[in-house]
């Protein structure tokens, strides 16, 4: 996976600070059909953390933003307490909307609107399902949710169709939580996963040799994720059966941990511009 640290200079927070800031922090990965124009995207970015009167939003921050190309799509990553998050994630929905005209947008990937998805996880301990519903008023809430995609080295869109079948939930012997398409990508083929967390990890008959699923706790209940390698290593194998290579592997954004972390660490220093200061983004 494709990463390097850009915050190594920001002093880590103590336990005590750490926990109280994280128990009710709630995600939103807003997805926009912009990345063609960086300027624009971070206006977006800058409305989720600015007030009414064009102040700081207190109690926000703005993690990372990855933009792609070929897609015209870019995920901003907004953390904020469950009582401060609505009304930032609304804010950057307005300032996208009146920017993007999707009458000229051209980009790979499917989408519905100026403002694709706007799904808020729960990061915080005190923080639930039901809780980022009432927020969310039909916007969409669920256990996190990360983007992993694996780039395998070949432009046969029919056969990158065939494995991300292969590994899709709803196939037999896909894996759980995964969600995927199969898109051209710079030239080659991107195995593009949604990787939902779950309430259980593998089942102990698999799960014997593998690499434990990475697990969080949000409103009192534990969930589970498909660990990026075992994405990768299916996928390199389905398609080495054809002779094609797998080119890489890149995480776009962070692990619920990470998320989480980095929250907390940004929150108790009021940087809202935090993306600035990761220098680096996943891909």
């Amino acid at each position: 996976m494709q990463w390097k640290s850009g915050f190594n200079t920001i002093p880590p927070l103590r336990p005590q600070m750490a926990s109280a800031l994280g128990r009710h922090l709630v995600a939103c990965l807003l997805n926009i059909s912009e990345a063609r124009r960086r300027g624009l995207v971070e206006k977006v970015a800058r409305a989720a953390i600015t007030d009414n009167h064009g102040g700081r939003r207190k109690g926000t921050t703005v993690l990372n933003i990855f933009s792609d190309y070929d897609y015209n799509r870019s995920v901003i990553t907004i953390v904020a307490s469950i009582e401060l998050i609505k009304e930032a994630v609304l804010s950057a929905c307005e300032q996208a909307c009146s920017l993007i005209d999707m009458n000229e947008h051209e980009g790979i990937h499917p989408c519905m609107g100026a403002v694709d998805l706007i799904p808020l996880y729960p990061l915080g301990e005190e923080v639930n399902l039901k809780d980022c519903g009432r927020e969310a008023q039909g916007i969409g809430a669920s256990p996190y949710v990360m983007n992993c995609n694996v780039t395998i080295d070949t432009q046969d869109l029919v056969l990158g169709r065939g494995v991300a079948a292969a590994i899709r939930e709803s196939s037999p012997g896909g894996i759980q939580g995964v969600q995927v398409m199969a898109l051209p990508h710079e030239g080659t083929i991107e195995i593009a996963c949604n990787v939902e967390s779950v309430p259980e990890g593998p089942p102990s008959d698999l799960a014997a040799g593998m690499e434990p699923w990475p697990a969080f706790n949000t409103g009192g209940q534990n969930f589970y994720h498909a660990p990026a390698s075992l994405i990768t290593a299916h996928v390199t194998e389905l398609a080495g059966r054809h002779g094609v290579a797998t080119k890489g592997t890149a995480l776009v954004g962070f692990t619920p941990l990470e998320c989480k972390g980095l929250a907390e660490m940004a929150l108790s220093q009021d940087i809202g511009e935090f993306w600035k200061m990761l220098h680096s983004v996943r891909m």
